[in-house]
């Protein structure tokens, strides 16, 4: 998995291309916290759900199911007034999630299309190093895992989020 910030990476350069004008700071954290939120399953290690299982680490928590639940979860209680736009970054950044997992090195693929399938997926080309956990965070491997993600995720995220700013306030400039 990638690490938890570059989880955060995907809404917060989707809200920084869109402007802070049109996301608001909360919707921001929001779409923060529900591309970190599907790790919150490996609670089930504690309580003996095995890591292949359906709701397992990297299981149900992680499809694209799950993550238009939450975003309209999300979507309605924090009562936007462009609903479509605000529902649309909180599943990008819920679907985010998955999606990243499947581009990793290591573990099980997340099972993305759940419940329709259980099969975990994984991407042809896997090129984000899988995140140690705990201490061994700090140790070469940590920094392995930091420099894929600023080459894989973050420098992406941000050139993707250029283009997209750029990209509006021309069409904004064309409107006055």
């Amino acid at each position: 998995m990638p690490t938890i910030f570059t989880h955060a990476v995907v809404p917060l350069a989707a809200a920084w291309a869109l402007g802070g004008k049109r996301i608001p700071r909360r919707v921001i954290a929001v779409g923060m916290m529900l591309a970190m939120l599907p790790d919150a399953d490996v609670i089930g290690f504690a309580i003996g759900i095995d890591y292949a299982d359906a709701l397992g680490h990297r299981g149900a928590s992680h499809s694209l199911a799950i993550a238009v639940l939450i975003a309209a979860c999300a979507t309605a209680a924090l009562r936007p007034e462009n609903v479509k736009l605000i529902f649309a970054l909180l599943f990008v950044s819920a679907a985010s999630h998955g999606i990243l997992d499947a581009f990793t090195s290591g573990g099980l693929g997340p099972a993305l299309f759940w419940p329709i399938d259980d099969e975990r997926q994984f991407a042809p080309f896997r090129p984000i190093r899988v995140s140690p956990i705990g201490l061994d965070f700090f140790s070469a491997r940590g920094v392995t895992v930091i420099v894929s993600e600023l080459v894989w995720v973050w420098i992406p995220a941000l050139l993707c989020g250029l283009a997209i700013r750029l990209s509006l306030s021309q069409t904004e400039g064309r409107k006055m």
